[in-house]
């Protein structure tokens, strides 16, 4: 694949720009662009994420392992990037994230608290991008088609051979039964005492905690574990292959079941059962995303496969505990199918997009869950109660025993 070269009427020789990056898509599709951060190729699934800001908390959110995100806003990358705004817990671990989807190129950062151009962000990271797509052509195609399997590629010498890129998209089996916990979880227990970032003090320190919380990774973000911090828990966090019995030694006043990326049936295949004893044990539980997920297969019900899925910062939904909507901020691309659940399971959340399961509470234990990301990073703060009423509930839980 080579540049080309036009006669303009004035005599002068306009070069065509020579494509360096494609995104190929399972079917035979190939979008030309240019490529940016890492060179190379990656698999993924391809999604669309239509947040406004915040590109780099979504580009470290492990729930994004295997895919390929496509921002439906232009301008990506012209505020840089900084330390402070990343959310995997492992600093320097590779990013889950296959793969990012640009309209438009990145321009020179401009914020005070940039410290490096998204670019070189992407490249020390690992991520390969393409800019100069039609991400609206793009978004329009997933959702009427859905999610499609696709390599991303990068070669500054723009020589690609299309037809292996062709057949890696084609075979890669796709996000249904995949479990892509065990690459985002932590290796081993830790403590965390930070609390959310203050102007212009920066980060803050739980010192005088209430409660001892369980957090159990599947992939958790910082700013819920800070949240929690701000709540006044004591927070303990354990890899995914914890055990019931590891759990249950650190006697915990709540235990918290994160977000994470893949099929929640593959992940729950280990997990559930925890889940379950801890849930059967009456211990507060509250549980977010993947977590929520693993929680509606632990009493019982199914999940599913999404047609186009939830990503991004703007999405309503209904408390209907409470009749109020709130904006929040999702990314999943598997739902908990409400007519699967049992009596004991009370819908409490419900998406006003699509009207998709968003939230259930036990009516026999304390335990509830949301299907979205109440921390935001980034998005909105409307949910940010949800880790009050998790601390209501382990008070209230205490008190009665």
């Amino acid at each position: 694949m080579s540049g080309s070269a036009e006669q303009l009427s004035g005599g002068d020789v306009w070069a065509e720009p020579l494509p360096t990056a494609l995104l190929v898509l399972a079917d035979g599709t190939v979008l030309e662009g240019f490529g940016l951060g890492a060179t190379g190729q990656a698999v993924g699934e391809v999604c669309f994420n239509t947040a406004m800001t915040g590109y780099q908390e979504v580009l470290t959110d492990p729930s994004y392992a295997g895919q390929i995100i496509t921002f439906t806003f232009p301008h990506i990358g012209n505020v840089g990037t900084n330390e402070d705004d990343i959310e995997t817990i492992s600093m320097a671990g590779a990013s889950g994230v296959r793969g990012v989807v640009l309209h438009s190129a990145i321009t020179d950062p401009s914020n005070y608290r940039a410290t490096r151009h998204f670019d070189l962000w992407l490249k020390a990271r690992g991520i390969i991008a393409i800019s100069g797509i039609d991400t609206r052509a793009l978004t329009a195609l997933i959702r009427d088609k859905g999610m499609p399997n696709a390599v991303i590629a990068h070669a500054p010498d723009g020589i690609f051979d299309v037809e292996a890129l062709k057949q890696e998209a084609a075979a890669w089996p796709g996000l249904v039964g995949m479990d892509l916990v065990p690459m985002v979880t932590s290796a081993q227990r830790f403590s965390w005492d930070e609390t959310p970032w203050q102007w212009p003090e920066g980060y803050g320190q739980q010192t005088t905690p209430v409660h001892h919380v369980v957090a159990i990774d599947y992939g958790i973000k910082r700013n819920i574990l800070r949240l929690l911090a701000r709540a006044g828990c004591k927070v303990t966090v354990l890899p995914a292959t914890a055990t019931s019995e590891e759990v249950l030694a650190l006697n915990p006043d709540g235990v918290f079941l994160s977000n994470g990326p893949g099929d929640p049936a593959a992940t729950g295949e280990y997990a559930v059962p925890v889940i379950r004893d801890i849930i059967e044990r009456g211990i507060p539980t509250f549980g977010i995303c993947l977590g929520h997920q693993m929680l509606g297969l632990a009493v019982g019900g199914r999940t599913m496969k999404m047609h186009q899925g939830h990503h991004g910062a703007n999405h309503p939904v209904k408390d209907m505990t409470t009749g109020k909507v709130e904006i929040t901020s999702m990314n999943h691309g598997f739902a908990v199918d409400r007519d699967s659940l049992p009596a004991t399971a009370r819908e409490t959340h419900v998406s006003l997009f699509d009207g998709s399961n968003a939230g259930i509470e036990l009516t026999d234990k304390p335990v509830f869950s949301v299907q979205y990301h109440p921390e935001a990073s980034p998005g909105p703060q409307d949910s940010h109660y949800l880790f009050d009423r998790f601390v209501e509930l382990i008070a209230k839980t205490k008190k009665a025993a």
